[in-house]
């Protein structure tokens, strides 16, 4: 029984996101359709990050297995000709261990997080950044971000509704970068917590809009409580940028 490791992009605004659910389209039942389409098989596909809904993927990786042995072009070809019309692309596909799982395989995430400051409403990034209309304290972001790197216990940045056994989490990167008109957050660690990048996020624009000192990033953080947490971030800033594996 072979297994496959993909590599996928995908524009998650119109799904309900990766985790195949009741109540619309997901990345994972459209990816599990596809794959029934050119193989005849009813499979099961594991990613390596549950995006919530709207947010993106420029590396999701994932795992399946076949009773029957394909070409891993043809793999990938077949996913890409029978997925649409939906925003996703299969950039690769190739034959993994037989243990190999996208999921508990990872030994790192990378996400990114974009915000675009300008007057002028988004219109070819309406749903790929989150659009402040007013400029940001660039500089007082940079000096907060550093104080999330580490281990520690994140339950202010948790969602309620978070099913992970903890909320320790090990941050191994937190940078605030510009790009051209763009503020870019880049987040690293072995796993997250359900919507902690957007809440870090959230947090950290509360810092550049001034509602917030730098210091108080970290008074929030070792709170430990929701109830001091930034606003949170919409999910079409958000994009699952790179998986790492050993």
């Amino acid at each position: 029984m072979p297994r496959y490791k993909l590599i996928l992009e995908y524009d998650g605004t119109p799904f309900v996101g990766w985790q195949r659910q009741n109540n619309g389209v997901s990345v994972q039942g459209v990816i599990e359709a596809t794959i029934e389409a050119f193989a005849g098989e009813r499979v099961t596909v594991t990613a390596a990050g549950r995006t919530d809904a709207g947010v993106h993927a420029r590396g999701q990786v994932a795992s399946f297995d076949l009773l029957r042995a394909f070409p891993t072009d043809t793999v990938r070809d077949a996913i890409n000709a029978h997925v649409r019309p939906h925003p996703v692309a299969a950039l690769s596909a190739a034959e993994a261990a037989p243990d190999f799982s996208a999921r508990f395989n990872a030994i790192k995430r990378h996400y990114e997080y974009r915000v675009i400051t300008r007057r002028a409403p988004l219109a070819l990034d309406r749903d790929q950044a989150w659009w402040i209309p007013q400029s940001l304290d660039i500089a007082a972001m940079i000096e907060a971000a550093p104080a999330l790197i580490g281990q520690h216990d994140f339950t202010t940045f948790r969602a309620a509704e978070c099913q992970a056994k903890s909320p320790i989490k090990t941050l191994d990167e937190a940078r605030v970068e510009v790009e051209g008109e763009s503020i870019v957050f880049n987040f690293s660690a072995r796993s997250f917590l359900h919507s902690q990048v957007r809440s870090m996020v959230g947090s950290l624009v509360q810092v550049g809009r001034g509602k917030w000192r730098p210091a108080d990033l970290r008074n929030a953080l070792e709170a430990r409580d929701r109830a001091e947490c930034g606003p949170l971030a919409p999910p079409s800033g958000l994009t699952l940028m790179r998986v790492d594996y050993l």
